[in-house]
Protein backbone atom coordinates (compact mmCIF):
# COMPACT_ATOMS: atom_id res chain seq x y z
CA UNK A 1 0.00 0.00 0.00
CA UNK A 2 2.84 2.35 0.92
CA UNK A 3 4.97 1.09 -2.14
CA UNK A 4 2.01 1.90 -4.52
CA UNK A 5 1.33 4.73 -2.46
CA UNK A 6 4.98 6.24 -2.98
CA UNK A 7 5.01 5.69 -6.53
CA UNK A 8 1.78 7.13 -7.74
CA UNK A 9 3.43 10.50 -5.91
CA UNK A 10 6.87 10.05 -7.77
CA UNK A 11 4.87 9.69 -10.92
CA UNK A 12 3.37 12.88 -10.25
CA UNK A 13 6.33 15.07 -9.52
CA UNK A 14 8.14 13.72 -12.56
CA UNK A 15 4.96 14.60 -14.74
CA UNK A 16 5.07 18.32 -13.16
CA UNK A 17 8.72 18.81 -13.64
CA UNK A 18 8.23 17.81 -17.65
CA UNK A 19 5.16 19.99 -17.67
CA UNK A 20 6.60 22.72 -16.19
CA UNK A 21 10.47 22.76 -17.54
CA UNK A 22 10.66 25.24 -19.69
CA UNK A 23 7.78 26.65 -19.20
CA UNK A 24 8.69 30.24 -19.11
CA UNK A 25 10.25 29.97 -22.71
CA UNK A 26 7.42 27.63 -24.55
CA UNK A 27 4.83 30.48 -23.28
CA UNK A 28 6.90 33.42 -24.69
CA UNK A 29 5.65 34.90 -27.50
CA UNK A 30 8.64 35.46 -30.35
CA UNK A 31 5.97 37.94 -32.08
CA UNK A 32 5.43 40.34 -29.36
CA UNK A 33 8.26 42.61 -28.84
CA UNK A 34 10.23 42.26 -25.58
CA UNK A 35 10.42 46.59 -25.23
CA UNK A 36 8.34 49.63 -26.41
CA UNK A 37 10.34 50.93 -29.36
CA UNK A 38 10.20 54.00 -31.27
CA UNK A 39 9.59 51.23 -34.47
CA UNK A 40 6.44 49.91 -32.72
CA UNK A 41 4.53 53.12 -31.81
CA UNK A 42 5.33 54.16 -35.47
CA UNK A 43 3.44 53.05 -37.85
CA UNK A 44 0.09 52.34 -35.33
CA UNK A 45 0.15 56.00 -34.83
CA UNK A 46 0.64 57.04 -38.23
CA UNK A 47 -2.31 54.75 -39.51
CA UNK A 48 -4.60 55.86 -36.80
CA UNK A 49 -3.71 59.86 -37.52
CA UNK A 50 -4.12 59.56 -40.75
CA UNK A 51 -7.45 57.78 -40.74
CA UNK A 52 -8.54 60.85 -37.95
CA UNK A 53 -7.46 63.76 -40.12
CA UNK A 54 -8.95 62.34 -43.80
CA UNK A 55 -12.03 61.39 -42.00
CA UNK A 56 -12.53 64.60 -40.68
CA UNK A 57 -12.11 65.94 -44.29
CA UNK A 58 -15.31 63.73 -45.43
CA UNK A 59 -17.22 64.83 -42.48
CA UNK A 60 -16.35 68.03 -42.05
CA UNK A 61 -14.71 69.90 -44.91
CA UNK A 62 -16.51 68.85 -47.46
CA UNK A 63 -19.95 69.96 -46.38
CA UNK A 64 -18.60 73.38 -45.12
CA UNK A 65 -16.62 74.16 -47.94
CA UNK A 66 -19.43 72.62 -50.85
CA UNK A 67 -17.30 69.89 -52.05
CA UNK A 68 -20.95 68.09 -50.63
CA UNK A 69 -23.67 68.51 -49.32
CA UNK A 70 -26.10 66.10 -47.83
CA UNK A 71 -29.40 65.02 -49.30
CA UNK A 72 -31.29 66.53 -47.08
CA UNK A 73 -31.53 68.16 -43.43
CA UNK A 74 -34.65 69.59 -42.48
CA UNK A 75 -33.49 70.46 -38.67
CA UNK A 76 -32.52 73.99 -40.34
CA UNK A 77 -28.85 73.33 -39.23
CA UNK A 78 -25.45 71.52 -41.31
CA UNK A 79 -22.37 72.98 -42.01
CA UNK A 80 -23.57 73.49 -45.51
CA UNK A 81 -25.77 76.70 -43.92
CA UNK A 82 -22.92 77.69 -41.55
CA UNK A 83 -23.98 75.91 -38.02
CA UNK A 84 -20.89 74.50 -36.21
CA UNK A 85 -21.38 72.96 -32.98
CA UNK A 86 -18.33 72.26 -30.30
CA UNK A 87 -15.90 69.93 -32.03
CA UNK A 88 -15.73 67.12 -29.59
CA UNK A 89 -13.72 63.91 -31.87
CA UNK A 90 -11.07 65.73 -33.00
CA UNK A 91 -9.94 67.29 -29.92
CA UNK A 92 -9.96 63.40 -28.35
CA UNK A 93 -8.18 61.87 -31.07
CA UNK A 94 -5.74 64.35 -31.46
CA UNK A 95 -4.79 64.99 -27.76
CA UNK A 96 -4.85 61.14 -28.04
CA UNK A 97 -2.38 60.77 -30.57
CA UNK A 98 -0.60 63.93 -29.32
CA UNK A 99 0.37 61.71 -26.07
CA UNK A 100 2.15 58.57 -28.33
CA UNK A 101 3.47 61.19 -29.86
CA UNK A 102 4.95 62.61 -26.72
CA UNK A 103 5.95 58.97 -25.78
CA UNK A 104 7.72 58.21 -29.36
CA UNK A 105 10.03 61.39 -28.50
CA UNK A 106 11.05 60.54 -24.72
CA UNK A 107 11.40 56.73 -26.13
CA UNK A 108 13.69 58.07 -29.16
CA UNK A 109 15.56 60.21 -27.05
CA UNK A 110 16.00 57.83 -24.26
CA UNK A 111 17.73 55.68 -27.11
CA UNK A 112 19.40 58.58 -29.10
CA UNK A 113 17.87 58.26 -31.86
CA UNK A 114 17.65 61.32 -33.63
CA UNK A 115 16.12 60.46 -37.02
CA UNK A 116 12.72 59.36 -34.33
CA UNK A 117 12.63 62.00 -32.48
CA UNK A 118 12.76 64.72 -36.07
CA UNK A 119 9.70 62.37 -37.13
CA UNK A 120 7.82 62.89 -33.75
CA UNK A 121 8.20 66.77 -34.19
CA UNK A 122 7.45 66.84 -36.88
CA UNK A 123 4.00 65.02 -36.37
CA UNK A 124 3.70 66.92 -33.14
CA UNK A 125 3.90 70.38 -35.24
CA UNK A 126 1.07 68.98 -37.90
CA UNK A 127 -0.87 67.79 -35.25
CA UNK A 128 -1.20 71.59 -32.88
CA UNK A 129 -1.33 73.21 -36.09
CA UNK A 130 -4.63 71.82 -36.95
CA UNK A 131 -5.82 72.11 -33.39
CA UNK A 132 -4.97 75.68 -33.02
CA UNK A 133 -6.24 76.74 -36.62
CA UNK A 134 -9.55 75.23 -35.54
CA UNK A 135 -10.03 76.41 -32.02
CA UNK A 136 -7.63 79.80 -30.98
CA UNK A 137 -5.93 79.02 -27.72
CA UNK A 138 -5.46 75.46 -26.94
CA UNK A 139 -3.87 73.96 -24.33
CA UNK A 140 0.03 73.20 -25.25
CA UNK A 141 2.49 73.49 -22.93
CA UNK A 142 0.70 71.70 -20.36
CA UNK A 143 -0.96 68.89 -22.30
CA UNK A 144 -0.30 65.62 -22.42
CA UNK A 145 1.07 65.31 -19.09
CA UNK A 146 -1.88 63.72 -17.21
CA UNK A 147 0.77 60.98 -16.04
CA UNK A 148 2.49 63.69 -14.24
CA UNK A 149 -0.49 64.34 -12.53
CA UNK A 150 -1.29 67.82 -14.66
CA UNK A 151 -4.78 66.92 -15.63
CA UNK A 152 -6.45 70.69 -15.98
CA UNK A 153 -3.85 72.07 -18.34
CA UNK A 154 -3.79 75.50 -18.73
CA UNK A 155 -4.72 77.19 -22.62
CA UNK A 156 -1.66 78.57 -24.66
CA UNK A 157 -2.59 81.39 -27.22
CA UNK A 158 -1.96 80.86 -30.35
CA UNK A 159 0.27 83.63 -30.81
CA UNK A 160 2.69 82.04 -28.17
CA UNK A 161 1.88 78.08 -29.91
CA UNK A 162 3.02 79.35 -33.98
CA UNK A 163 6.54 80.79 -33.04
CA UNK A 164 7.46 77.11 -31.27
CA UNK A 165 5.62 75.18 -34.27
CA UNK A 166 7.87 76.34 -36.42
CA UNK A 167 10.76 76.48 -33.94
CA UNK A 168 10.48 72.95 -33.99
CA UNK A 169 10.00 72.41 -37.45
CA UNK A 170 13.52 73.75 -38.16
CA UNK A 171 14.76 71.45 -35.22
CA UNK A 172 13.41 68.36 -36.91
CA UNK A 173 15.22 69.89 -39.97
CA UNK A 174 18.60 69.65 -38.07
CA UNK A 175 18.18 66.60 -36.66
CA UNK A 176 17.44 64.37 -39.98
CA UNK A 177 20.21 62.64 -40.43
CA UNK A 178 20.06 60.75 -43.85
CA UNK A 179 23.42 58.61 -43.35
CA UNK A 180 21.48 56.70 -41.25
CA UNK A 181 18.44 54.58 -41.71
CA UNK A 182 15.20 53.80 -39.00
CA UNK A 183 17.06 51.67 -36.53
CA UNK A 184 14.10 50.16 -35.48
CA UNK A 185 11.50 50.44 -38.72
CA UNK A 186 8.08 50.80 -38.33
CA UNK A 187 8.01 53.93 -40.80
CA UNK A 188 5.06 53.48 -43.24
CA UNK A 189 4.63 56.60 -44.85
CA UNK A 190 7.87 57.37 -46.30
CA UNK A 191 9.62 53.55 -45.40
CA UNK A 192 12.99 55.11 -44.38
CA UNK A 193 13.69 51.83 -42.20
CA UNK A 194 16.82 51.42 -44.72
CA UNK A 195 19.58 52.71 -46.73
CA UNK A 196 19.85 52.98 -50.52
CA UNK A 197 23.94 53.15 -50.85
CA UNK A 198 24.98 55.34 -48.18
CA UNK A 199 21.95 57.23 -47.30
CA UNK A 200 18.25 56.77 -46.66
CA UNK A 201 16.04 58.35 -49.17
CA UNK A 202 12.99 58.00 -46.79
CA UNK A 203 14.85 60.60 -44.58
CA UNK A 204 15.32 63.42 -46.80
CA UNK A 205 11.43 63.08 -47.65
CA UNK A 206 11.04 63.05 -43.89
CA UNK A 207 13.36 66.51 -44.20
CA UNK A 208 11.37 67.89 -47.23
CA UNK A 209 8.26 67.41 -45.06
CA UNK A 210 9.54 69.22 -42.55
CA UNK A 211 10.21 72.08 -44.51
CA UNK A 212 6.90 72.04 -47.07
CA UNK A 213 4.99 72.11 -43.66
CA UNK A 214 7.00 74.59 -42.28
CA UNK A 215 5.89 76.76 -45.59
CA UNK A 216 2.46 76.11 -44.73
CA UNK A 217 2.65 77.23 -41.47
CA UNK A 218 4.14 80.59 -42.51
CA UNK A 219 2.19 81.60 -44.99
CA UNK A 220 -0.74 81.32 -42.43
CA UNK A 221 1.01 84.02 -40.53
CA UNK A 222 0.62 86.08 -43.33
CA UNK A 223 -0.98 89.15 -41.79
CA UNK A 224 1.34 88.81 -38.60
CA UNK A 225 4.54 89.11 -40.54
CA UNK A 226 6.25 91.76 -38.05
CA UNK A 227 5.12 89.54 -35.26
CA UNK A 228 6.34 86.39 -36.67
CA UNK A 229 9.18 87.22 -39.20
CA UNK A 230 7.64 85.34 -41.55
CA UNK A 231 8.80 86.87 -44.61
CA UNK A 232 12.32 86.28 -43.87
CA UNK A 233 11.68 82.85 -42.53
CA UNK A 234 9.87 81.95 -46.47
CA UNK A 235 13.21 83.56 -48.05
CA UNK A 236 15.66 82.19 -45.95
CA UNK A 237 13.73 78.07 -46.81
CA UNK A 238 13.34 79.14 -50.50
CA UNK A 239 17.26 80.27 -50.89
CA UNK A 240 18.99 77.48 -49.74
CA UNK A 241 16.69 74.31 -50.89
CA UNK A 242 19.76 72.20 -49.92
CA UNK A 243 19.73 72.87 -46.45
CA UNK A 244 15.78 73.55 -46.37
CA UNK A 245 14.33 70.79 -48.77
CA UNK A 246 10.85 70.97 -49.83
CA UNK A 247 8.52 68.32 -51.84
CA UNK A 248 10.21 68.68 -55.68
CA UNK A 249 7.77 65.22 -57.14
CA UNK A 250 4.95 63.36 -56.34
CA UNK A 251 7.38 60.72 -54.77
CA UNK A 252 7.65 63.03 -51.83
CA UNK A 253 4.53 64.06 -50.61
CA UNK A 254 3.17 63.39 -47.29
CA UNK A 255 0.75 60.24 -48.12
CA UNK A 256 0.13 57.35 -45.94
CA UNK A 257 -0.91 54.86 -48.65
CA UNK A 258 -2.92 51.87 -47.65
CA UNK A 259 -0.99 48.79 -48.30
CA UNK A 260 -4.81 46.75 -48.27
CA UNK A 261 -3.19 44.18 -46.24
CA UNK A 262 -4.43 43.47 -42.37
CA UNK A 263 -4.49 45.60 -40.50
CA UNK A 264 -3.71 48.29 -42.23
CA UNK A 265 -6.67 49.05 -44.59
CA UNK A 266 -8.03 52.10 -45.66
CA UNK A 267 -10.64 52.95 -43.37
CA UNK A 268 -13.83 53.29 -45.84
CA UNK A 269 -13.34 49.73 -47.50
CA UNK A 270 -15.75 48.29 -45.98
CA UNK A 271 -18.48 51.36 -45.62
CA UNK A 272 -22.10 50.86 -46.57
CA UNK A 273 -23.57 52.24 -49.88
CA UNK A 274 -25.72 54.24 -47.77
CA UNK A 275 -23.15 55.54 -45.29
CA UNK A 276 -20.84 55.79 -48.31
CA UNK A 277 -22.63 57.66 -50.86
CA UNK A 278 -26.12 57.50 -50.40
CA UNK A 279 -26.78 60.18 -47.54
CA UNK A 280 -24.37 62.99 -49.59
CA UNK A 281 -23.95 64.57 -53.25
CA UNK A 282 -21.47 66.57 -54.55
CA UNK A 283 -22.39 70.34 -54.93
CA UNK A 284 -22.63 71.88 -58.21
CA UNK A 285 -20.15 74.64 -57.32
CA UNK A 286 -17.67 71.64 -56.57
CA UNK A 287 -18.73 69.51 -60.28
CA UNK A 288 -19.12 72.65 -62.43
CA UNK A 289 -15.57 73.61 -62.61
CA UNK A 290 -14.37 69.97 -63.57
CA UNK A 291 -17.40 69.32 -65.77
CA UNK A 292 -16.84 72.15 -67.84
CA UNK A 293 -13.05 71.43 -68.34
CA UNK A 294 -13.51 67.58 -68.75
CA UNK A 295 -11.03 67.15 -65.59
CA UNK A 296 -9.87 63.52 -65.47
CA UNK A 297 -9.92 63.33 -61.90
CA UNK A 298 -13.64 63.30 -61.58
CA UNK A 299 -13.46 59.70 -62.64
CA UNK A 300 -11.76 58.55 -59.29
CA UNK A 301 -13.97 60.91 -57.21
CA UNK A 302 -17.06 60.69 -58.49
CA UNK A 303 -19.73 58.33 -59.20
CA UNK A 304 -21.55 59.55 -62.53
CA UNK A 305 -25.41 59.41 -63.02
CA UNK A 306 -27.47 58.19 -65.93
CA UNK A 307 -29.55 61.79 -67.52
CA UNK A 308 -31.79 61.01 -70.56
CA UNK A 309 -29.47 58.43 -71.00
CA UNK A 310 -26.66 59.77 -71.24
CA UNK A 311 -23.54 59.43 -68.08
CA UNK A 312 -22.88 62.84 -66.51
CA UNK A 313 -21.77 63.98 -63.12
CA UNK A 314 -24.45 66.28 -61.80
CA UNK A 315 -24.80 68.23 -58.28
CA UNK A 316 -26.82 69.39 -55.73
CA UNK A 317 -27.14 73.36 -54.27
CA UNK A 318 -25.49 73.91 -50.72
CA UNK A 319 -27.21 75.96 -48.25
CA UNK A 320 -30.33 75.09 -49.61
CA UNK A 321 -33.94 75.63 -47.81
CA UNK A 322 -34.77 73.23 -45.19
CA UNK A 323 -38.14 72.24 -47.41
CA UNK A 324 -35.66 70.62 -50.08
CA UNK A 325 -34.75 66.85 -50.08
CA UNK A 326 -32.73 65.25 -52.70
CA UNK A 327 -34.19 62.04 -54.29
CA UNK A 328 -31.85 59.11 -53.28
CA UNK A 329 -29.21 57.95 -56.28
CA UNK A 330 -30.48 61.32 -58.89
CA UNK A 331 -27.12 63.00 -58.20
CA UNK A 332 -22.88 62.38 -58.18
CA UNK A 333 -21.62 60.97 -54.79
CA UNK A 334 -18.03 59.42 -53.72
CA UNK A 335 -16.73 56.59 -56.56
CA UNK A 336 -16.13 53.39 -54.66
CA UNK A 337 -13.15 53.19 -56.11
CA UNK A 338 -12.16 55.90 -53.48
CA UNK A 339 -12.78 53.00 -51.14
CA UNK A 340 -9.62 50.85 -51.25
CA UNK A 341 -7.84 53.78 -53.00
CA UNK A 342 -4.00 53.09 -51.75
CA UNK A 343 -3.35 57.09 -51.27
CA UNK A 344 -6.30 58.58 -49.81
CA UNK A 345 -4.42 58.93 -46.49
CA UNK A 346 -3.03 62.50 -47.54
CA UNK A 347 -1.47 64.93 -45.12
CA UNK A 348 0.39 66.56 -47.35
CA UNK A 349 0.60 66.79 -51.27
CA UNK A 350 3.52 67.93 -53.22
CA UNK A 351 0.63 69.91 -55.82
CA UNK A 352 0.45 72.08 -52.67
CA UNK A 353 3.99 73.39 -52.72
CA UNK A 354 3.73 73.89 -55.90
CA UNK A 355 0.51 76.03 -55.32
CA UNK A 356 1.95 77.84 -52.47
CA UNK A 357 5.08 78.62 -55.16
CA UNK A 358 2.73 80.16 -56.90
CA UNK A 359 1.73 82.61 -54.84
CA UNK A 360 5.12 83.47 -53.54
CA UNK A 361 5.66 84.29 -56.50
CA UNK A 362 3.21 86.20 -57.22
CA UNK A 363 3.84 88.17 -53.95
CA UNK A 364 7.70 88.50 -55.82
CA UNK A 365 9.39 85.88 -53.81
CA UNK A 366 12.09 84.33 -55.61
CA UNK A 367 11.07 80.72 -56.41
CA UNK A 368 13.29 79.53 -58.99
CA UNK A 369 10.44 79.77 -61.74
CA UNK A 370 7.26 81.54 -62.55
CA UNK A 371 4.30 81.67 -60.78
CA UNK A 372 2.63 80.16 -63.69
CA UNK A 373 4.74 77.29 -64.24
CA UNK A 374 4.29 76.73 -60.35
CA UNK A 375 0.59 76.89 -61.05
CA UNK A 376 0.66 74.78 -64.07
CA UNK A 377 3.05 72.17 -62.03
CA UNK A 378 0.39 72.20 -59.26
CA UNK A 379 -2.17 71.05 -61.53
CA UNK A 380 0.00 68.74 -63.32
CA UNK A 381 1.15 66.86 -59.43
CA UNK A 382 -2.83 67.38 -58.56
CA UNK A 383 -3.92 64.68 -61.43
CA UNK A 384 -0.34 62.33 -60.97
CA UNK A 385 -1.67 61.84 -56.96
CA UNK A 386 -4.70 60.42 -58.04
CA UNK A 387 -3.71 58.27 -60.69
CA UNK A 388 -4.82 60.15 -64.08
CA UNK A 389 -3.14 61.76 -66.48
CA UNK A 390 -3.38 65.39 -67.68
CA UNK A 391 -5.18 65.70 -70.68
CA UNK A 392 -3.43 67.23 -73.94
CA UNK A 393 -4.67 70.96 -74.18
CA UNK A 394 -5.87 71.32 -70.39
CA UNK A 395 -3.45 73.79 -69.23
CA UNK A 396 -5.13 76.14 -72.35
CA UNK A 397 -8.43 75.71 -71.82
CA UNK A 398 -9.73 79.23 -71.24
CA UNK A 399 -10.89 77.96 -67.67
CA UNK A 400 -7.53 76.82 -66.71
CA UNK A 401 -4.93 79.35 -68.66
CA UNK A 402 -3.30 81.72 -66.21
CA UNK A 403 -5.13 84.79 -66.54
CA UNK A 404 -3.85 87.96 -67.13
CA UNK A 405 -4.08 89.95 -63.78
CA UNK A 406 -2.50 88.74 -60.78
CA UNK A 407 -5.47 89.63 -58.49
CA UNK A 408 -7.06 86.87 -61.39
CA UNK A 409 -4.37 84.44 -61.20
CA UNK A 410 -4.36 84.23 -57.73
CA UNK A 411 -8.05 83.18 -57.47
CA UNK A 412 -7.07 80.72 -60.12
CA UNK A 413 -4.16 78.88 -58.18
CA UNK A 414 -6.50 79.07 -55.24
CA UNK A 415 -8.95 77.43 -56.77
CA UNK A 416 -6.74 75.07 -57.77
CA UNK A 417 -5.36 74.57 -54.68
CA UNK A 418 -8.87 73.63 -53.84
CA UNK A 419 -9.26 70.94 -55.59
CA UNK A 420 -5.75 69.77 -54.29
CA UNK A 421 -6.62 69.93 -50.94
CA UNK A 422 -9.67 66.93 -51.55
CA UNK A 423 -9.42 64.58 -48.67
CA UNK A 424 -6.92 66.74 -47.09
CA UNK A 425 -8.30 67.87 -43.32
CA UNK A 426 -9.34 70.78 -42.72
CA UNK A 427 -6.65 72.64 -45.01
CA UNK A 428 -9.30 74.05 -48.00
CA UNK A 429 -11.08 75.65 -44.51
CA UNK A 430 -8.13 77.79 -43.34
CA UNK A 431 -6.95 78.58 -46.60
CA UNK A 432 -10.56 80.21 -47.53
CA UNK A 433 -10.05 81.77 -43.97
CA UNK A 434 -6.38 83.24 -44.49
CA UNK A 435 -7.42 84.14 -48.46
CA UNK A 436 -11.00 84.42 -48.89
CA UNK A 437 -10.80 81.94 -51.77
CA UNK A 438 -12.43 80.37 -53.40
CA UNK A 439 -15.67 82.91 -53.27
CA UNK A 440 -18.66 80.10 -51.83
CA UNK A 441 -22.14 80.57 -53.31
CA UNK A 442 -24.02 81.65 -50.54
CA UNK A 443 -27.05 79.30 -50.24
CA UNK A 444 -30.43 80.87 -50.19
CA UNK A 445 -31.57 78.76 -47.25
CA UNK A 446 -28.62 80.18 -45.00
CA UNK A 447 -30.41 82.29 -42.31
CA UNK A 448 -28.61 85.83 -42.46
CA UNK A 449 -27.56 85.57 -38.87
CA UNK A 450 -25.05 82.87 -40.36
CA UNK A 451 -21.87 84.21 -40.67
CA UNK A 452 -19.28 81.85 -42.48
CA UNK A 453 -17.20 80.16 -39.84
CA UNK A 454 -13.74 80.92 -38.41
CA UNK A 455 -13.55 78.55 -35.68
CA UNK A 456 -14.79 75.38 -33.85
CA UNK A 457 -16.18 76.01 -30.64
CA UNK A 458 -14.76 73.91 -27.53
CA UNK A 459 -16.04 70.86 -26.58
CA UNK A 460 -18.50 71.56 -23.86
CA UNK A 461 -17.00 68.91 -21.75
CA UNK A 462 -14.55 71.06 -20.68
CA UNK A 463 -16.59 72.94 -18.82
CA UNK A 464 -16.96 70.36 -15.95
CA UNK A 465 -13.66 69.01 -16.68
CA UNK A 466 -11.09 72.31 -16.90
CA UNK A 467 -13.39 75.05 -16.23
CA UNK A 468 -10.67 77.41 -15.01
CA UNK A 469 -8.65 77.13 -18.02
CA UNK A 470 -11.48 77.44 -20.51
CA UNK A 471 -12.95 80.35 -18.99
CA UNK A 472 -9.56 82.55 -19.09
CA UNK A 473 -9.36 81.22 -22.67
CA UNK A 474 -12.68 81.97 -23.55
CA UNK A 475 -11.61 85.65 -22.02
CA UNK A 476 -8.72 85.82 -24.06
CA UNK A 477 -10.27 85.10 -27.30
CA UNK A 478 -13.42 87.48 -26.68
CA UNK A 479 -15.53 84.36 -27.13
CA UNK A 480 -16.55 80.96 -28.06
CA UNK A 481 -18.47 81.16 -31.28
CA UNK A 482 -17.98 79.52 -34.50
CA UNK A 483 -17.61 83.16 -35.84
CA UNK A 484 -14.73 84.50 -33.50
CA UNK A 485 -11.84 84.97 -35.77
CA UNK A 486 -8.56 83.37 -34.43
CA UNK A 487 -5.05 85.22 -33.92
CA UNK A 488 -3.44 84.92 -37.47
CA UNK A 489 -6.75 85.72 -38.86
CA UNK A 490 -7.94 89.31 -36.89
Amino acid sequence: MFRLSYLRWLLLVLLTAGCTQGFQELNTDLNRPKEITPGVLLGQLQYRIVNASTGAARNFTHELMQVDAPRGSAGGGGLHRYVVGPGTGVWNNFYGFLTDIEDLSQIAQRLQEPNYQAIALVYKSWAYSILTDLYGDIPYSESTRAAQGLVKPSFDSQQSIYPQLLKDLETANALFDERKALTYGGDLVYAANALSGSTSPGILKWKKFANSLRLRLLLRLSKRDGTVPVKEQIATILANPTQYPVFTSNADEAIFRYPGTFPYYNPNYNARQVDWRDGNYFTKFFLAPLNATNDPRRTVWCLPVTVNGVPVYQGIESGYPTTVEYAVGRNSSYSDVLKTLPQLGVMMPYAEVEFMKAELALKGFTTGKTAKAHYEAGIAASMTQWGVSLPAGFLEHPLIAFASSSEAQFEQVMLQKYYASFFVDYQSWFEKRRTGYPVLPRGTGIPAENQFPSRVPYPTYLQSLNPEALAKAVASMGGDTSDQKVWWER
